[in-house]
């Protein structure tokens, strides 16, 4: 089947064989007869699959003819990121070269003053994110009442965003006649009750997930610590032929901390996250696309809609939380009948996580074996680190708690009472310096000392001052056998 089998336009089939296709994909093949033929579709299918244009290609031939009015925009897509929407933006412009259509993009991150400038003119296609489109509603910026064609893509990330009430407003606002496309890689409960309340006896196409069957993607995950995974992407970036690759992280820090960290290894990388202005985003998407970096560390906001060619290479480097992220980015490789490589990191903790990614797609994903610095080896790394400071801290615990006991129980060991000799000349030496202060007692120089004050004694102060008892003492204490104080009267004899 060709893309003239379809019922396109001649001014639309030049376009195409311009821009490189020749035969459309499945969701393509189904899905642009019946929206030529002004039915409502419930479309589900992946990124990469071509989704994008098997809405827009219809869309240009059914707005070619029709007048436009300022501020009524005639056909509304909406997208739940900057980056998808402007990725359909691209599609329009390559496919509509050939029709006098205008368009208009409505994202937040940029100014409002050229937005509502192209508003004011008059556009055929208006693509917007909810947020920016109920802005300029509320301030009556803009009138959905001549609104002929809706377009709800990626319906499910539309709910993960939180954007279903907003949805729901903008559905109530715009005519109860209008054709409505809504596009969604899964059917929650909540998108079918939103397809039951605002579409028409929709026809349903669903096509095969390319996680589970599209060959040209081959799977791998690779087993590793978390404190690993830098230095197993930097091998497989050196070993595996990348050319270029996207790196997913579930967190905008690991995505800005992974970017310099490849940087400083010499890899030539770039970022792009939620908390990156729009500008600077379209700016790192364009150094990306003309080859002025190989490697662009993401987190989920580029994950749906980023349509690089030639990406032969996409890295999970933390296993992705929700498994409909998982097939979403492995998408961003294996695009247009190209092959592409996805390795996914699957840390201890990410078990949980891989079993509902493996459910989703079908079957279990290959292991990937490292040949130098095996992940197998970097698990065993842990428990043999851990075991070593175990065996040999015990051993040395042990003869500190001996030498420690004896000082509890002194009697109770033998070899404190071998040990006590040592100690008893020094306990000896103590009575050798009493020895000693007793001869400093019988030194002359004393003793003209307490002899000669003794006979003005009486006289300078009473007996029982404390000087008196100091020298009174003095003899007493003396244990020599002789008597050197005063003599008294009743001793002294006459000779006669």
């Amino acid at each position: 089947m060709s893309f003239a089998d379809l019922g396109l336009s001649n001014e639309l089939l030049q376009a195409v064989e311009t821009a490189g296709y020749t035969e459309p994909t499945p969701i393509q093949a189904q899905t642009i007869p019946p929206v030529l033929m002004m039915k409502d579709i419930i479309g589900i299918a992946q990124t990469g699959t071509g989704k994008t244009a098997a809405f827009v290609l219809p869309m240009i031939d059914i707005l070619g003819h029709g007048r436009r009015r300022a501020l009524m925009p005639r056909s509304l897509i909406l997208e739940p990121t900057r980056e998808l929407a402007a990725q359909v933006a691209e599609n329009f412009e390559k496919y509509g070269k050939n029709h006098d259509l205008k368009m208009a993009l409505l994202i937040g991150g940029v100014q409002m003053g050229d937005q509502l400038k192209a508003l004011s003119a008059g556009v055929d296609v208006l693509i917007a994110t909810p947020g920016r489109l109920m802005d300029l509603f509320e301030r009556g910026k803009i009138m959905l009442t001549g609104c002929e064609l809706l377009v709800i893509d990626e319906a499910d990330r539309m709910l993960d965003m939180g954007f279903i009430p907003d949805i729901e407003t903008i559905c109530s606002k715009l005519p109860a006649n209008r054709q409505t496309l809504l596009f969604s890689a899964t059917m929650p409960p909540v998108i079918k009750k939103l397809a039951d309340r605002f579409l028409t006896n929709p026809k349903y196409i669903e096509v095969a997930r390319p996680a589970s069957n599209n060959t040209s993607i081959v799977q791998h995950k690779v087993a590793v610590p978390s404190r690993k995974k830098r230095e197993v992407l930097r091998e497989l970036l050196k070993t595996d032929n990348v050319t270029t690759a996207i790196v997913f992280a579930n967190r905008k820090t690991t995505v800005r901390e992974l970017a310099k960290s490849l940087k400083s290894y010499g890899f030539s990388a770039g970022e792009i996250h939620g908390d990156m202005d729009q500008a600077s985003r379209n700016a790192e998407l364009e150094r990306f696309k003309a080859g002025e970096i190989s490697i662009l560390c993401a987190s989920d906001v580029a994950a749906r809609g980023l349509d690089v060619k030639g990406v032969s290479h996409v890295f999970n480097f933390d296993t992705p939380w929700h498994p409909d992220d998982y097939v979403h980015r492995i998408g961003r490789t294996g695009r247009g009948g190209a092959t592409g490589r996805a390795f996914t990191f699957v840390a201890p903790e990410d078990a949980e996580a891989i079993a509902n990614v493996e459910k989703l797609t079908g079957g279990p994903i290959p292991i990937y074996e490292l040949g130098l610095g095996d992940t197998a080896e970097a698990h065993e790394e842990k428990p043999a680190r851990a075991a070593k400071p175990a065996r040999e801290e015990k051993p040395r615990r042990e003869p500190r708690a001996r030498r420690e006991a004896p000082a509890k129980t002194e009697a109770a060991e033998p070899r404190e009472v071998a040990e006590q000799p040592e100690a008893a000349p020094k306990r000896e030496e103590r009575p050798a310096r009493t020895a000693r202060r007793q001869p400093r007692a019988e030194d002359p120089r004393r003793e003209v000392r307490a002899e000669t004050p003794a006979p003005s004694a009486p006289a300078s102060a009473p007996a029982s001052s404390r000087g008196g008892r100091r020298r009174d003492a003095e003899p007493v204490a003396r244990d020599d056998g002789s008597w050197n104080g005063p003599v008294p009267n009743f001793l002294h004899v006459s000779a006669l």
